[in-house]
């Protein structure tokens, strides 16, 4: 079985994060990268199914700039197989729209029968993409999987509502979007640290992954940052003194900030 992970560098979430002033997007470089949490449960799920099939390969797909390349590594030293790094500054400033395209073009290159990602990135948040790589590729999308089964070219998940869960059918090739209770993501070992430098990485540009320089990139997204404003500073908390009357002067409280 051929699965495509796809891997996203976003900023520490510990690390204060801004947007750059003269175009409104991420400042990258202000914080540190690592691989979002959610591909991480991605990751270890490609995995577990592959060792379960007692075949297969794993395939980690990232666009991003040159500083990706770090959490590609990671993604090889926790055990995928190879992979393929988009890097190209024609794709700076691409939405979700641009990058759902721009993969696609690499995914019509590399074939697959299952692409396996994260609900959701921590830095856009839009969780936006599986619904429209699958739209693009034309293939079956199961989101919000908390656990994933697949017979032969039949693919089950439990996919995750407020209510417990839905149980999803349908048949390969198809998209699948991960929560985090699916699984816990292993920690790379020293032997698979080692492993990970001689594992194959291709770095494709626009022209190698047949991407349409003019559908991608801040210049031409469909969508846009109109204006932004830094959060204000936490206010001085207010403290109550229990007299007797503290459930009473809490209430009152939680009342005039409409909590309760």
């Amino acid at each position: 079985m051929n699965i495509v992970v796809l891997v996203k560098q976003v900023p520490d979430t510990e690390s204060p994060r801004k947007l750059k002033s003269d175009d409104s997007t991420l400042d990258r470089a202000a914080a540190d990268g690592v691989i979002n949490e959610l591909d991480e449960y991605a990751i270890e799920e490609a995995l577990r199914i592959k060792e379960a099939a007692g075949d297969g390969e794993v395939t980690v797909l990232s666009m991003g700039p040159e500083k990706a390349s770090e959490s590609i590594r990671k993604s090889l030293a926790m055990g995928a197989d190879k992979a393929v790094h988009l890097l190209d500054d024609g794709l700076a400033g691409s939405d979700a729209l641009q990058t759902s395209y721009a993969i696609q073009q690499v995914l019509g290159r590399t074939g697959f029968d299952l692409v396996i990602l994260g609900s959701e990135s921590t830095d856009a948040r839009t969780g936006l993409l599986a619904a429209m790589l699958a739209e693009r590729l034309g293939v079956p999308q199961l989101s919000l999987a908390n656990k994933v089964e697949i017979d032969g070219t039949s693919i089950t998940v439990q996919r995750q509502t407020d209510y417990g869960f839905d149980r999803v059918e349908a048949t390969l090739p198809a998209v699948v979007s991960v929560v985090e209770k699916i699984n816990e993501p292993r920690y790379p070992s020293f032997k698979g640290i080692m492993a990970a430098k001689k594992k194959p990485v291709e770095t494709l540009g626009l022209a190698d992954a047949g991407i349409d320089a003019g559908q991608v990139g801040l210049a031409n997204a469909a969508t846009e940052v109109v204006d932004f404003a830094e959060a204000p500073p936490r206010a001085k908390g207010q403290i109550v003194t229990d007299e007797g009357d503290g459930g009473a002067k809490i209430a009152e409280f939680l009342a005039s900030k409409k909590f309760v």
